[in-house]
């Protein structure tokens, strides 16, 4: 029997945090860092060195014998590289040394990472820089040191940088607004974030048979099993032993890292699953789901299954999203996202979501583009995510206040009590008094916005970038006109209905799955992005290098550069699955089809020679031989395709490429390859189908 888990004692045990640095640092260095991680600010060098000292015992005590600096490149994902503690003494002994220095910043090799042009191969030098807000942990005999990743020439190189630096921004802009209603003690406003990661569990032995997984991550083949997700029986089902095993080991191991996980859960489609943490500051959180997504693919090959993180990796059935909860809250415990109890709280909570509704209708490109990628397109706008249009839903309470704050009429609430609508008297309205809206891309949940868009394999360090940064300018643009003014609660006033009356287009609270949606957001003006080809080349627009630079976010080489890293992205991501695909096709499907074909003839034959009229076999043969005929057909094409793609040295050329003429033609293959599967006998068909992959769990 295994061993008893004892939660409280083990949370947190493998991370250096604040009560471990409380017991181990002197006071008044224990002091300066927590003034260091509450405010954001930069760590004083003059005591660097005795936190790395005492940072490098604890970890040898668990075990670790090297360090590294954990970043997150432009791949999407995380790089290290490890050094050990030892110092050479002359002697031919060692003993274990870690100074402040080399706590503070690293220098890894910049030039075999993405950077869009920022570094060439033969200009190496990159640096990384300890965050010390988000905490150090021990994992693995090392000892793991959040870091930024950054060009020789300051450029960010990463993903976290720019997350830090929309951080501060919002911080910023969100403080002139509360200082305006007479709070004059938060020092800081920090975006908070809970990302609920979705996920698959296949058997590993059959996961391991199937080329399109292991290459892509996603099956590029696959007619429909019998049954899929109609019976709706599995979600919040009761949890298979297997998976429930892994889900306890999973938990286990997140809580050592002090990552709250709290919930877990079947989803809507079979062999799918949830897993989802309580908030935390948005670099921390960030840190924290690529640690989840690590532990979650890490831990299931120690189970015999493979996780699957793609946000689509099988046709017919939901795909996976990780639904990013995001909310500001001050230093000292408020939830500015919170309606409040009280008419002046209500007047702020009214301000930061005005300002937020103005951020979210001006900068819909920019938050549709946080979340495009390859795997993404597949998901948005089917039927379990939301579409591609960017739309907020506010819930009908809400919306009522919005709508006579608007109109200047009196506003009822649920209790039926009147309020004016005027600053000094604005409703308590409670926060759960209508229902979710699970076809919103983006919804107010009581006190935080769900951002529904983002894809299951995505950082979540550039959406929650973008929502920093928009906001904040939102906020600036408050605070610019509000300040100074004679009559605050006049002018917030007009100030709020004028901003609403602008931008409540992007407010619907109807069904965002539907057709007519479609329709009336193009009434509404709303911009309707596809795919990510189509919308990349707005990152480089006028009006957003504007805002990033203005901000200090993003430099104008920086937007270009990640332009190009993620067309880049987009046209390898396409060109590896095409390649995949067509070899599948011709190698393993077309073999398949026709031996099952011959077989077919001879038993025609066979039954002929004694005058027997073949007539299944030769309806099915015929239908076999025109099917094939196809396959081998659309294969070439494909294969012709993608030389073309390849020749093409314009990378938004080469991208569009990809998208209307490799990823069609390999459309147009699956739907031959995909009816092939209905008609040949299951014994000859080359991999596993999705019968097997889904329900053999």
């Amino acid at each position: 029997m295994a061993e008893k888990f004892n939660v409280v004692e083990e949370f947190g045990i493998d991370v250096f945090n604040e009560e471990t640095m409380k017991q181990r640092l002197p006071k008044n260095v224990f002091k300066a860092l927590k003034k260091t991680i509450a405010e954001g600010k930069e760590l004083d060098s003059s005591i660097s060195d005795v936190v790395a000292s005492a940072m490098k015992d604890w970890a040898i005590e668990k075990g670790a014998t090297h360090y590294t600096h954990w970043f997150q490149p432009m791949t999407g994902i995380t790089a290290e590289k490890h050094d050990s503690f030892i110092s050479p003494m002359g002697d031919g002994t060692v003993i274990m040394e870690f100074s402040g220095k080399e706590l503070i910043k690293g220098e890894p090799d910049a030039s075999s990472f993405p950077s869009g042009g920022l570094r060439a191969t033969f200009e190496a030098r990159g640096y990384t820089a300890w965050d010390p807000t988000s905490y150090a942990f021990v994992k693995e005999g090392s000892l793991y040191i959040p870091t930024a990743f950054y060009s020789y020439s300051g450029e960010a190189l990463d993903k976290k940088t720019p997350l830090l630096r929309s951080m501060d921004v919002v911080s910023a802009q969100a403080l002139r607004i509360l200082r305006l209603f007479g709070n004059e003690t938060t020092k800081r406003v920090v975006a908070t974030v809970g990302a609920e990661q979705e996920y698959f569990l296949v058997d590993r032995d059959t996961y391991n048979k199937r080329k399109d997984l292991i290459f892509t991550g996603r099956t590029l083949f696959g007619a429909p099993a019998p049954k899929g997700q109609e019976l709706e029986d599995h979600y919040f089902g009761s949890i298979k032993a297997r998976v429930a095993d892994y889900m306890r080991d999973l938990d286990e191991h997140l809580w050592k890292l002090g990552i709250s996980s709290k919930t877990k859960h079947n989803e809507v489609a079979p062999a799918q699953h949830e897993n989802a943490p309580i908030f935390a500051p948005a670099n921390l959180a960030t840190d924290q789901n690529q640690l989840t997504m690590e532990l979650m693919k890490k831990l299931a090959l120690e189970h015999n299954m493979v996780c699957l993180l793609h946000e689509k990796p099988f046709a017919g059935i939901n795909g996976s999203g990780k639904h990013d909860n995001w909310s500001l809250s001050t230093d000292d415990g408020q939830n500015l996202l919170d309606p409040g109890k009280s008419p002046m709280e209500n007047a702020q909570f009214l301000t930061f979501l005005a300002a937020i509704i103005k951020a979210v209708d001006e900068y819909a490109d920019l938050l549709r583009l946080s979340v495009a990628s390859p795997g993404n397109d597949h998901r948005l706008g089917a039927n379990e995510a939301p579409p591609a249009i960017i739309s907020i839903f506010l819930g009908e309470e809400l919306e009522a206040v919005v709508e006579a704050l608007v109109e200047g009429k009196n506003y009822t609430s649920a209790g039926g009590t009147m309020f004016n609508v005027g600053v000094s008297s604005l409703p308590d309205f409670p926060k759960d008094t209508t229902d979710r809206n699970r076809t919103s891309p983006f919804a107010f949940t009581g006190n935080k916005f769900e951002f529904r868009m983002v894809g299951s394999n995505l950082n979540i360090g550039g959406p929650n970038t973008i929502l920093n940064t928009i906001v904040a300018n939102s906020l600036k643009e408050f605070a610019d006109e509000l300040e100074g003014v004679s009559d605050f609660n006049t002018s917030l006033h007009d100030l709020l209905v004028k901003t609403i009356k602008e931008h409540k287009r992007v407010i619907f609270n109807g069904n965002g799955y539907g057709d007519e949606w479609k329709k009336e957001a193009e009434e509404r003006g709303l911009p309707n992005f596809n795919s990510t080809v189509d919308v990349l080349p707005c990152l480089t627009e006028p009006k957003n290098v504007e805002l990033f630079t203005k901000f200090g976010v993003y430099s104008e080489v920086e937007l270009h550069s990640r332009k190009e890293i993620l067309l880049e992205n987009y046209s390898k991501t396409i060109n590896i699955e095409a390649l995949t695909a067509a070899d599948m096709a011709k190698t393993e499907i077309l073999p398949a089809a026709m031996r099952f074909g011959k077989d077919i003839c001879d038993i025609a034959a066979s039954k002929k020679s004694v005058g027997i009229e073949p007539v299944v076999e030769m309806a099915t043969a015929t239908k076999v031989n025109d099917l094939t005929a196809a396959l081998s057909e659309k294969a070439t094409q494909l294969s012709d395709a993608i030389l073309k793609a390849q020749a093409i040295t314009e990378a938004e050329s080469m991208a569009r490429a990809y998208h209307d003429d490799v990823f069609a033609l390999m459309q147009s293959l699956r739907a031959v390859a995909d009816e092939l599967e209905t008609i040949v006998g299951e014994e000859y068909w080359p991999y596993p189908t999705y019968d097997e992959l889904l329900f053999n769990v």
